[in-house]
């Protein structure tokens, strides 16, 4: 598990990416009282399944084993096939039972983390070698939880024990009295009963022990703030990086858009804190699109080239602010501010085939139509626009 570093605490809790490089070291949280109550149980069931043939099997190779004729004694390879025989039947009765304890195995040890190889996992550590660490592990927190587990565990079987073995203590001693084959079958099946609830009583010892290894595992993949932060780095880059790149991007956009400034067909301002520079080519284009935008410097900036550019500045404050909100770069605007649009571009038109009319002039048009969920405020929020609903 991963180490303190710099004697910091570690107070924060694991991300995912700790938490899947320590399953790829193949450190997951198990339990192995979950395992062992799988199979425990698994296996009394099995028994009781399964035990009836596996008895009459037994049973057979001892009556086949004391039965032999005086060739098969005298003949080695008569009494190697039929010992080979009992072998046989031994493995198929007790196949089963075998199986079932297999794949109780893999379930248990499954059920709480999943499936999960690892390599790593086989690689010797020397920091695992260190005896002090060892003693470390024999004094903390791990160490005191097994010792109570197995406390407890001893008194619940003791109890339990004692409590079946004055049930069923009339059984036992009738036992005596029986057949020997029916005594057998008979404490048998007293002895699998007895396995099996035995077997259930770990129930309880697994319940507490899954959610404490689970909680454990995570306690130990805990890591401290430098840790999260050196982390950070290493997946995103720095903070300092990531500002730079992006002020690089923001800076080639403000060029980009600059370049696209003098080819838009008008300007549309606030007229002071928002500027968005409009082109639209009917034979091309589906709708306009914004070839720039841009609040308060950037906004003046697109003010200024659209001035040594010849080309028109509309200050049109609300259709302004609705297209700055609204609509990303090198985007269609909406439906909703089609109309707005189209009406601006029509009086900027109409101006251009006026002759000795300068395009570089800024305009008032007040009388623009801008939908009533469209009007913005400076900080982008929806406004009622005013004499609606007075």
């Amino acid at each position: 598990m991963a180490e303190n570093n710099d004697g910091q605490d570690k107070s924060e809790e694991p991300t995912a990416k700790r938490l899947a490089d320590a399953r790829k070291k193949g450190e997951v949280a198990r339990s192995k009282e979950l395992t062992t109550t799988v199979m425990l149980i698994c296996g009394a069931v099995s028994i009781l399944i399964f035990g009836h043939w596996t008895v009459e099997a037994m049973f057979d190779i001892a009556r086949g084993s004391f039965s032999l004729d005086r060739e098969q004694v005298f003949n080695s390879s008569l009494g190697l096939n039929a010992f080979m025989e009992s072998i046989a039947i031994a493995l198929s009765s007790l196949t089963p039972f075998l199986l079932v304890m297999l794949a109780s195995a893999i379930v248990g040890s499954l059920a709480m983390s999943g499936w999960n190889f690892s390599t790593q996992a086989l690689v010797p550590k020397p920091s695992k070698m260190n005896p002090l660490k060892g003693v470390k592990k024999m004094v903390g927190t791990q160490a005191l939880m097994e010792l109570g587990k197995s406390i407890v565990k001893f008194a619940v079987i003791m109890g339990l024990g004692v409590v079946l073995l004055w049930w069923f203590m009339d059984e036992v001693l009738v036992l005596a009295r029986e057949p020997l084959e029916q005594a057998i079958e008979h404490g048998s099946l007293m002895v699998v009963w007895v396995f099996l609830l035995v077997s259930l009583t770990m129930i309880l010892i697994a319940v507490v022990d899954v959610p404490f290894q689970a909680w454990n595992h995570r306690k130990q993949l805990k890591m401290t703030k430098q840790e999260v932060k050196q982390e950070n780095k290493d997946t995103e880059g720095s903070p300092e990086l990531k500002s730079r790149i992006r002020q690089t991007q923001m800076e080639v956009m403000i060029r980009r858009m600059m370049q696209a400034v003098p080819e838009a067909d008008v300007v549309i301002t606030n007229p002071t804190h928002f500027s968005v520079a409009i082109k639209y080519d009917q034979d091309k284009m589906r709708a306009p699109i914004v070839v720039a935008k841009g609040a308060d410097f950037v906004a003046f900036e697109i003010r200024r080239i659209a001035q040594e550019n010849n080309v028109p500045i509309l200050s049109a404050p609300p259709l302004a602010r609705a297209i700055y909100h609204t609509t990303e770069l090198d985007q269609e605007i909406p439906e909703g501010l089609y109309l707005a649009v189209a009406q601006v571009l029509a009086f900027v038109f109409h101006l251009r085939q006026k002759p000795g009319k300068s395009g570089s002039s800024e305009i008032n048009m007040p009388n623009v139509e801008v939908p009533d969920d469209m009007h913005y405020d400076a900080d982008g929020n929806v406004v009622k626009p005013k004499g609606v609903g007075d």
